[in-house]
């Protein structure tokens, strides 16, 4: 029988390629959208982590969702520092979130407080993503807007805490595996996940409306 980890994976597969491949981020790797793009992109990331980690406070004695909880995860800090860089240090004043990051963060917030195994979906599928992931992301925005290699601007993608990120991603996927959760609520969880990847597909769509390319 396949484990938790391998289910969630097979379950989510074609959606995380749907969110890989949407339109956005295929223009902003590809180089065809300027760095004000990725500013914006920084910012609805930012609304997301803020209640993802604004909940893991209340929830580090959970028995459910405290495993999972690793300072060394923690992003906030990073992206504060990144659109510091980008947006200039009043940049919280110019902060606005599109309805559908809000709609996402609005749903990170309610798992937190209502339903811890709803929370892990959503903390999964955002930090092994951009643990994965993101490094594509960081490497092509250093060599098309020129930040400092792992320096401000991409420090979001930087976790320097995690000294071997695929010996930390097994360990993470060995914990989706003991979930203190019986087979309904891993059911739940699963279709949690998809909804966390259909909320960050939404975030895609609209950012790809804001900046559309020129025909």
């Amino acid at each position: 029988m396949d484990s938790f980890s391998a289910l969630l994976r097979a379950a989510t597969h074609e959606q995380h390629e749907e969110a890989n491949t949407s339109s956005f981020m295929s223009d902003l790797l590809g180089g065809r959208l300027g760095v004000d793009a990725f500013a914006r992109y920084t910012e609805q990331l930012w609304f997301v982590y803020e209640a993802l980690e604004s909940g893991a406070a209340r929830l580090t004695a959970d028995p459910v969702a405290g495993p999972f909880i690793r300072p060394e995860l923690m992003r906030l800090a990073s992206l504060e520092r990144d659109l510091a860089h980008l947006r200039g240090p009043a940049w919280r004043a110019s902060l606005t979130e599109l309805p559908t990051t809000r709609a996402y963060a609005d749903r990170v917030r309610e798992c937190a407080e209502t339903w811890p195994a709803g929370y892990v979906a959503h903390h999964y599928t955002r930090y092994l993503g951009d643990l994965a992931g993101g490094q594509v992301v960081r490497d092509r925005a250093e060599r098309t807007w020129g930040f400092a290699k792992r320096g401000d601007g991409v420090r979001f993608y930087v976790f320097d805490g995690i000294g071997n990120p695929a010996a930390f991603k097994r360990e993470y996927r060995a914990l989706l595996d003991g979930i203190r959760a019986d087979d309904l609520d891993k059911q739940r969880v699963v279709a949690e996940c998809k909804r966390a990847f259909a909320l960050n597909t939404a975030v895609f769509r609209a950012l790809a409306e804001e900046f559309p390319l020129s025909a």
